[in-house]
């Protein structure tokens, strides 16, 4: 039920983004304690990004997941900014991400929600 998307003005080659498609649902499997058959990845490569007057390496992130806490949401943004300046060269103060807890009632799947 996590879902991570990740928006980006870098250049990922087929080769980096199947190194993120292993890496993040382990990092985010690791940090929410949720397995990984659950977590859902999606990575977007955008030109058109602008971060501070700059158009220089950024991502932007939405991390969503049932019953994220503040401790995790933390964690998480640790271990994130550190892979993505690790495999991307990010600046981890040219990261955003937004977290969202979502009640189990209104996450949806196989035909019917988690609540």
């Amino acid at each position: 039920m996590p879902f991570l998307k990740l928006n980006t003005n870098s250049v990922l080659d087929t080769e980096l983004k199947s190194k993120l498609l292993g890496e993040l649902p382990q990092l985010v499997s690791k940090e929410t304690g949720k397995p990984e058959r659950y977590i859902m990845i999606s990575i977007e490569q955008n030109d058109a990004m602008l971060f501070a007057g700059s158009t220089a390496p950024l991502a932007y992130l939405e991390c969503k997941s049932i019953g994220l806490s503040s401790s995790q949401a933390k964690n998480l943004s640790a271990s994130i900014c550190q892979l993505l300046n690790t495999r991307i060269s990010i600046p981890q103060d040219r990261i955003y991400i937004e977290f969202n807890n979502c009640p189990a009632d209104f996450w949806g799947w196989n035909g019917s929600t988690f609540g």
